[in-house]
């Protein structure tokens, strides 16, 4: 199939044959990045800004890197550089970074809807690369990626995510990928930060660890966003890890096989042990290289990129 879409804001509005097709491309994208020459010439002359106006390391390095790898130019500015400092709106800003001539605009930004905003005032592509507490959907992408990696089909896979859900876009992201797959999908965290509400998106809610951990194939932590809740949603740091952070124990009770995840920054000894994060169970640091190529693919696409023309002995 052709990819159609200019734009890439969510992982709810995307088909399931969407999303694997940017799996697709990711894959033949992870097979040119094994290569000594790193490099494919497929958006040569194209300028990519990075408007970053929430702070990132993973994310904008990664979408840096793989504009790169695409032979983009690539433009990064930050809140701090920007004229958003000075009272300039999102609009204005998005705006003159088009009239000097860029090609696309991957935004992070705090405020939920705001690619989308974007993406009806500007005739340039817009990707989401996190906005607010509403989706991440690259991350949703790369987790997916990673998880087929090592489990091969989704369907049926019994997914925990445990931590901060209520807060969490990277959550959202993979929960609309992950039901669209057909995994089984439990979310498990404080009442506070996991609510019943949540079932509405095709999940399971639950506050009991060792049932939802019991058997789960695929595990993915959060850590707590104390930078989005208006409000203490528990006690203290060390109440949540007594009742809710992994350890040896805990993940003990786990399928034999099961894989450790965490979007990241990790926050050692609060939501996981740090023997568990560097473990051979983990594959922490397999999301953040699979991340150069999910990015690649969904800038290729949303660029007009032939996915056809992408091959895995390219």
């Amino acid at each position: 199939m052709s990819w159609t879409r200019r734009h890439l804001l969510t992982l709810e509005e995307l088909s399931l044959a969407e999303i694997e097709q940017i799996h697709v491309t990711a894959t033949a994208f992870k097979k040119i990045l094994g290569r000594s020459v790193k490099k494919v010439p497929a958006l040569r002359g194209k300028t990519i800004v990075n408007l970053f106006l929430e702070p990132s390391t993973r994310t904008r390095m990664a979408f840096d890197m793989a504009a790169k790898r695409l032979s983009a130019d690539v433009i990064s500015l930050d809140a701090a550089s920007s004229s958003t400092t000075k009272g300039e709106t999102l609009r204005d800003t998005a705006e003159n970074i088009a009239a000097l001539g860029a090609d696309m605009i991957v935004i992070r930004h705090s405020c939920a809807g705001s690619p989308l905003y974007l993406s009806k005032i500007l005739n340039i592509p817009v990707i989401n690369a996190g906005d607010g507490s509403h989706e991440h959907p690259t991350q949703g992408l790369l987790d997916t990626f990673t998880m087929k990696e090592h489990l091969g089909t989704l369907k049926g896979r019994r997914v925990v995510i445990l931590g901060d859900i209520l807060f969490s876009r990277v959550a959202r992201s993979n929960i609309h990928a992950l039901v669209k797959f057909g995994a089984d999908v439990t979310l498990v965290g404080p009442a506070t930060l996991v609510p019943p509400s949540l079932e509405t998106l095709g999940v399971r809610v639950s506050h009991d660890l060792r049932s939802a951990l019991a058997d789960a194939e695929v595990v993915m932590l959060l850590r707590i966003q104390h930078e989005r809740q208006t409000a203490t949603m528990f006690p203290s740091l060390g109440e949540y890890t007594s009742m809710f952070g992994l350890n040896k124990t805990r993940a003990s009770w786990l399928h034999p096989k099961a894989i450790i995840m965490h979007p990241g920054p990790i926050n050692r000894g609060v939501e996981i042990d740090s023997d568990l994060a560097d473990g051979n169970r983990s594959v922490i640091l397999e999301q953040v290289t699979n991340g150069i190529a999910v990015r690649m693919a969904c800038l290729y696409l949303c660029a007009g990129g032939n996915p056809e023309a992408v091959t895995p002995t390219a």
